[in-house]
């Protein structure tokens, strides 16, 4: 039976308030987007980006695991549903706001290229800032695809992380055309493959290749993660502390290898689940739209003390029944016809009642 991991979905919300908290404090008012600000706040939550981080490594993690046991039809399915109602919802309310407020410009094809997820391929931008994580996902779920159709084995899984990490390697050395890294990915592979390492580590238990895996993982992660600070220090011409963005990847290993090796299951609370289940939803609807909402109401509140913590806590409590109701409304309700649709095009037998599907490990994240 599919165990759940009830402190992925306790890690899965935490980095989506991080993410969230960052835009929020740090992001808006210093792209000028509202005249509230936050100097004080932002020395912390300017870090609030590294749950990006987080959420790759849990990728690696789960969707490894959720595709074991299945074929590479089931996986593909298993990932359209999983990924495609709420996006969908989401890129329509973000469109609707952007053009209403008049704040981000959206044009009609613009709207339907990102309705399909694979707008970055064309180079369409997206509507909304948070979507480039989506691509990232997308080009990982084909590395995983292809090793369900040769067959998810553990030396299999073990012969592509280490192929990986080789070629993310010369990727950086500069041997291979750029061109490369639209699979490789590099800024962010060693996330993907630790999150991967983590998984047999989770399903086989702990071997020398895995912790060496890690290792060069973790390395490589505080290298591309000092590079891709000073790139976000740049964007908003302020500072960031390496020793804190070290301290937070180092954190993020640790952590996720805890889970890994069993150590957290006691942790875990079912209703961890229900925090979990609005983790894609809010990270697809706070930005653009919550941007919208402080420009709007900034200069409301900017003249009186303390009124700009009660819009922010007040916007992501929106944002949190905004997330919910997605969930409840459109997930929940559309997920099931749309994958009994999706297993006749893919010509997938229906599972007989009380037929559990094969060990995966975790629910998948994103």
């Amino acid at each position: 039976m599919r165990q759940r991991l009830y402190e992925v979905d306790l890690l899965r919300i935490i980095a989506a308030v991080a993410v969230v908290v960052f835009h929020y404090t740090f992001s808006a008012w210093m792209q000028g987007l509202t005249p509230v600000k936050f100097p004080l706040a932002g020395e912390f939550s300017r870090y609030g980006y590294l749950g990006v981080d987080l959420f790759f490594v849990i990728s690696g993690f789960v969707v490894l695991l959720s595709a074991w046991g299945r074929t590479p039809q089931q996986f593909v399915v298993s990932r359209i549903v999983r990924l495609y109602p709420a996006f969908w919802v989401a890129v329509t309310l973000t469109a609707v706001v952007s053009v209403v407020s008049g704040k981000f410009a959206v044009s009609l094809f613009q709207y339907l290229a990102n309705l399909t997820m694979f707008n970055a391929a064309a180079n369409v931008e997206n509507i909304d800032v948070v979507y480039w994580t989506l691509w990232a996902e997308l080009r990982f779920y084909l590395v995983v695809f292809v090793m369900a159709l040769i067959g998810l084995t553990q030396r299999r899984v073990l012969l592509v992380l280490w192929g990986w990490l080789a070629l993310t390697g010369l990727m950086e050395l500069g041997v291979l055309p750029g061109a490369a890294d639209l699979l490789l990915q590099t800024t962010f592979s060693h996330y993907f493959i630790a999150g991967m390492a983590l998984g047999l580590i989770y399903r086989f238990g702990m071997s020398w290749e895995l912790a060496a895996i890690l290792i060069l993982s973790y390395a490589n992660a505080v290298y591309r993660g000092i590079g891709f600070a000073a790139d976000v220090a740049e964007r908003y011409k302020t500072d960031f502390h390496q020793w804190v963005i070290v301290g937070v990847i180092w954190a993020i290993f640790m952590i996720m290898l805890l889970v890994a090796l069993k150590a957290t299951s006691t942790l875990g609370r079912p209703w961890f689940s229900v925090a979990g289940s609005l983790t894609y939803p809010l990270y697809l609807v706070h930005a653009h739209i919550g941007f919208v909402v402080l420009a709007w109401l900034g200069p409301k509140v900017a003249p009186y003390a303390g009124m700009k913590w009660v819009l922010v806590v007040g916007l992501i409590a929106v944002m949190g029944v905004l997330a919910y109701a997605i969930h409840a409304l459109v997930e929940r309700p559309v997920a099931p016809p749309l994958k009994r649709v999706l297993n006749r095009i893919a010509r997938i037998p229906e599972r007989p009642a009380g037929q559990q599907p094969a060990q995966g490990g975790a629910p998948v994240s994103r």
